[in-house]
């Protein structure tokens, strides 16, 4: 015991400000060893409460990370990601692709700019992304590569729009955001879609413009007349999705059931479109509910080591040092929005987006409510934020996603060359929302 109040008081002797340094740089070096983020950051939380508190300290993170995994709303996010998974071995996303051509099939660039409205359907069906991605990169990609499609132009629409399940809602990014932030997830969803269908629309506006303006870049389009019944065949294979999408969002943006109940709706509507398409089986659910134990385990353990550290920081006095010196660098309320912008930025090409969500908002949250700004707002741009980490080198998931079904002979250094142009189109969303808040409704 005497040896652990020597740590104690050795770690205390180091002052908020060293002790950060000391936080940080032992996060680095275990994350550069190969550790998981979830076990990295469970260990730094117990060298520091045992450090700087001791051992009486350990029940002050234990009850936080009760608090986080007993929210009543978390239950949404495996709802969604199984609904994720089930629309990953089902064809109804092949069905809707071919749907889409009704729209977008007599124009130039038709193929890319219906991958898009694709991608906006599939983020509303399940909010998340990965499956999405790697869906699309399955049936939307070969068909452009084949049509002569530009490769650059293909493979960025389809991780750029396979991406906008971050900001789509129900997308699970705004859940945890709500859950760290304590703010309404139904008022995240409803300040978010437009937003989220601003990026679509700018991805599509590129597509144009490289399709009208430039020469080369994808294929004249099909001049020849869909027949009667070939177009009510490919309707029904609209019908289903959107059907889905109006039932989970309608629910929640109409007051008739919460986030969570809306979650379950949504799985049962996806279940029921498999039995009528012929497609369910124990197999196929199977396999669904081991991809969503996977995924959502990690989000749990991630959020469990985040929930831990960030307890013991508060604790330390971290969070006030820290929110000190961002408030101290400026004035300027928008200032400081940008500068919270940057370290976003910076650490989505490192870290997983659930990590920064878990260990940036409990810092960034309270200064923004002291800054007089809208938490609402705020976790919109956040998200938006977090859709530049999912493209950005050097482990911007999108691309690794993608890489997965794509032919050998496309590297990964040419998917991060592709996703250039849209990087640039995301931020310019960030520099609109922060510019005009009213974008979000807020």
């Amino acid at each position: 015991m005497s040896q652990i109040l020597d740590i104690s008081f050795n770690l205390q002797s180091l002052g908020i400000g060293w002790g950060t340094l000391v936080m940080f740089l032992m996060l680095v070096a275990l994350l550069l060893t190969g550790m998981p983020l979830a076990f990295v950051t469970l260990l730094v939380a117990l060298i520091f409460a045992l450090g700087w508190f001791g051992p009486m300290s350990i029940p002050l993170i234990t009850s936080r990370v009760y608090s986080f995994v007993m929210n009543f709303v978390f239950v949404s996010v495996p709802m969604f990601v199984l609904m994720a998974a089930i629309l990953d071995r089902s064809g109804i996303a092949r069905d809707l692709f071919d749907a889409m051509k009704l729209f977008a099939g007599r124009i130039r660039g038709g193929v890319a700019v219906q991958t898009v409205f694709v991608s906006v359907i599939l983020a509303a069906m399940s909010g998340i992304i990965g499956g999405e991605i790697v869906l699309l990169g399955m049936i939307a990609l070969p068909q452009m590569l084949r049509l002569g499609y530009d490769r650059n132009l293909s493979i960025g629409v389809v991780c750029a729009g396979g991406s906008l399940g971050t900001m789509i809602p129900p997308s699970i990014v705004l859940i945890i955001y709500g859950l760290t932030a304590n703010v309404s997830i139904g008022e995240l969803f409803t300040a978010a879609f437009l937003p989220g269908f601003m990026l679509a629309m700018f991805y599509v506006a590129y597509i144009l413009f490289r399709a009208y303006v430039s020469t080369g870049y994808v294929p004249e389009p099909e001049q020849e007349p869909i027949p009667t019944a070939e177009k009510l065949r490919l309707l029904k294979g609209l019908a289903l999705p959107i059907l889905v999408v109006v039932i989970v969002l309608g629910s929640i943006y109409g007051g008739i059931a919460s986030v969570t109940e809306a979650s379950a709706i949504g799985v049962g509507g996806v279940v029921l479109s498999t039995i009528l398409r012929g497609e369910f089986s124990y197999a196929l659910m199977r396999d669904a509910a081991m991809q969503t134990l996977a995924t959502v385990g990690m989000i749990v353990w991630i959020g469990i080591g985040a929930t831990a550290i960030v307890g013991v920081y508060n604790l330390m006095g971290g969070v006030n040092f820290v929110s000190d010196m961002i408030t101290g660098v400026s004035d300027n309320p928008t200032v400081i929005i940008l500068l919270m912008m940057a370290i976003l930025f910076v650490l989505g090409a490192f870290l997983d987006w659930v990590g920064i969500a878990l260990l940036t908002m409990p810092i960034f949250v309270p200064i923004v409510r002291d800054l007089g700004m809208d938490p609402v707002w705020f976790g919109v741009l956040f998200c938006m934020n977090m859709q530049i980490s999912f493209l950005s080198p050097p482990f911007g998931p999108a691309a690794f996603y993608l890489k997965s079904v794509t032919p050998p002979e496309i590297s990964l250094g040419d998917i991060f060359k592709s996703l250039l142009p849209f990087i640039c189109l995301q931020m310019l969303a960030v520099g609109l929302l922060v510019a005009f808040p009213w974008i979000t409704g807020r």
